[in-house]
């Protein structure tokens, strides 16, 4: 079960163009017709979008409930079945057949892009199916536990206003064992086949499994719909609820998971493996190509990505030692990564400390963004703690998307595990990647794009949504920040850190690294605590190629504005260059380059 938009998309290498001026009379004559045919074109493919989307939103229920789309709130398929993975395979192709069927030849623009996306999105998806990701469907980040746990608590996407909120969940839960016991199978096959998880990975899961586990009712998490019962239900239904909801708990959900932490701990765990990349699976190599290739949006090899990495981390080191040369600290690089993580002076002293500093940064971004935005989201937003039962493997910080009828806000998640890790240093970054102007402007915006069609304002393109949060740190002397040279170093220790991710990511999945060799280059090169080192390193681990899109993403959108810059002179404005980068929603790198061409064409002009 993901919550994650589904559809992921690549980079488009084919150009966007134009229509050709005609030259002679009666290509001028016939460019009516050719305009008249190009828009029947461009509305056969809106309607085919619009009905691919419908269908997709009902083969994968969760994320139309995570969309604000109510009409599924009660089912939950196998996604893990071969059946239902034969299905979805089939189902796009078949959508790629009849979207290809009506062609690009005329198209133009925005439905250009619409085409090309599209069909990128649906080639790549099904390419993916030659991996056996099925085979290891649990980990310390992702799994289906831990998702319908915010799903059942109350505390993710599925609503509890109504009664019939309430039956949708008894329906769905109740569907939670199966996916269980099809995962158990799933990882049987992948234990004859070679294909599992680390060992390092495993042992994380079973302490938060038994998080979970309990044999009172009472005390689950999933009885957070029951504590928070709305008043104006009826007795009737509060005692039927209640009494349905405790028979769930202690008859399907309970056993379910004690099932799963029983097969993972006493048969899984034996045959979990010592090694760590992906590469060491059979097809390896392939697979961590290809989540390189997705992830980033381009072309590049891993060992590219590599050393680019290595070139960031030694210029970033570089604009280190200023700040060191700024604040009068003597000595080492390494010294100083030692100070800004030991001193107490850069600890909060307690979660409401914390909450209360990130929700002062709010205020005061809040002041400058008009000064540097002109395209601003309309959905709300929130700062929440992360949830005790999965803080202690969560990232420091999490943005989750506002629901597209704007109910649900977008929310910024702060873990306030282990709160002396939590550096005050790394506060305004760290809020201005997560919450604004990073994720909430980028994600909130594609989603209120009301003209885009759904599959694009739902999709992810990595690169561009991670590399513009980091880009959004880059903006915080703009904004009203980084005026303490700490809080700037805590910058350049953001970037760094995603150039490092470079390094070990690659390192890990290419390269032969094991966990300890990255924690080891981690604390070599950055200021990172022991807690944060581990938890990345078997994020990276879990998720192959997914922590290389920020840094390429990063550069990519700088490269555009540096251009930008010089070829406009006077006539660049910032506010202008951030909303040509956000007004379309999430593309592909190269769709982004060709895009911010002809913007700077266009303003020239």
């Amino acid at each position: 079960m993901k919550l994650r938009p589904l559809l992921l998309a690549l980079a488009v290498s084919a150009a966007i163009a134009g229509c050709s001026k005609p030259t002679t009379e009666t290509a001028a004559t016939d460019k009516p017709a050719a305009t008249q045919n190009a828009q029947a074109k461009a509305d056969q493919l809106n309607k085919m979008y619009t009905e691919f989307w419908d269908a997709y939103l009902k083969r994968n229920p969760v994320l139309a409930t995570f969309t604000g789309d109510t009409r599924y709130n009660a089912e939950l398929p196998d996604f893990g079945s071969q059946q239902y993975r034969d299905e979805s395979k089939k189902f796009l192709e078949d959508w790629l057949a009849k979207v290809e069927g009506v062609g690009s030849d005329g198209l133009a623009g925005q439905d250009l892009l619409n085409y090309e996306i599209f069909t990128k999105d649906a080639k790549d998806q099904i390419e993916s199916f030659q991996f056996p990701s099925w085979m290891t469907p649990v980990n310390q980040m992702d799994s289906t536990a831990s998702l319908a746990v915010q799903f059942g608590s109350g505390s993710g996407a599925q609503p509890f206003k109504t009664v019939q909120d309430y039956d949708n969940w008894l329906a769905r839960g109740a569907r939670i064992p199966v996916l269980f016991d099809t995962e158990i199978a799933n990882m049987k096959q992948g234990i004859a086949a070679g294909v599992v998880q680390p060992k390092a990975l495993m042992e994380k899961v079973v302490p938060q499994l038994d998080a979970l586990i309990t044999d009172n009712p009472e005390k689950s998490l999933f009885w957070g719909p029951i504590t928070n019962m709305p008043k104006d239900f009826s007795d009737a239904d509060k005692t039927r609820l209640t009494d349905a909801y405790r028979k769930m708990i202690a008859e399907q959900l309970m056993p379910a998971y004690k099932k799963l932490r029983a097969f993972i701990n006493d048969e899984y765990m034996p045959k979990t493996r010592g090694t760590f990349g992906l590469d060491k699976l059979p097809n390896g190599q392939a697979w961590y190509a290809f989540n390189a290739k997705q992830s980033t949006t381009t072309d590049l090899t891993p060992a590219q990505i590599h050393q680019i990495g290595l070139d960031e981390v030694a210029r970033i080191h570089g604009e280190m030692q200023k700040v060191m040369t700024e604040v009068g600290f003597k000595g080492t690089l390494q010294e100083f990564f030692k100070h800004v993580q030991s001193d107490k002076k850069f600890e909060f002293k307690n979660e409401e400390e914390l909450l209360k500093y990130y929700r002062g940064l709010e205020a005061k971004i809040n002041e400058k963004v008009p000064t540097q935005f002109s395209l601003i989201p309309k959905s709300p937003f929130e700062i929440r703690p992360v949830e005790p039962f999965r803080a202690k493997s969560a990232a420091g910080g999490q943005y989750y998307p506002p629901s597209e009828d704007g109910t649900r806000p977008g929310i910024f998640y702060v873990n306030t595990y282990d709160l002396p890790s939590r550096k005050i240093w790394d506060a305004e970054d760290l809020y201005l990647h997560e919450a604004i102007p990073g994720h909430h402007f980028q994600i909130a915006l594609q989603i209120e794009l009301k003209d885009l069609p759904a599959f694009r304002r739902w999709s992810i393109q990595s690169a561009f949504a991670e590399g513009w949060g980091l880009y959004a740190e880059s903006l915080g002397k703009d904004l009203g920040v980084y005026t303490d040279p700490y809080s700037y170093f805590g910058y350049l220790q953001n970037e760094l850190w995603r150039a490092i991710r470079l390094v070990t990511d690659t390192g890990l999945h290419s390269k032969g690294w094991t966990r300890d060799q990255v924690i080891a280059y981690m604390k070599e090169n950055s200021a990172v605590s022991d807690t944060t080192a581990v938890a990345e390193a078997e994020r990276y681990i879990a998720w192959p190629g997914q922590a290389l899109a920020y840094k390429i993403g990063e550069l990519k959108i700088k490269e555009l504005r540096a251009k930008a810059e010089k070829e406009l002179g006077a006539k660049f404005d910032i506010r202008e260059f951030h909303a040509e980068v956000l007004k379309d929603g999430a593309v592909p790198l190269a769709v982004l380059e060709q895009k911010i061409d002809r913007w700077i064409a266009s303003k020239k002009g």
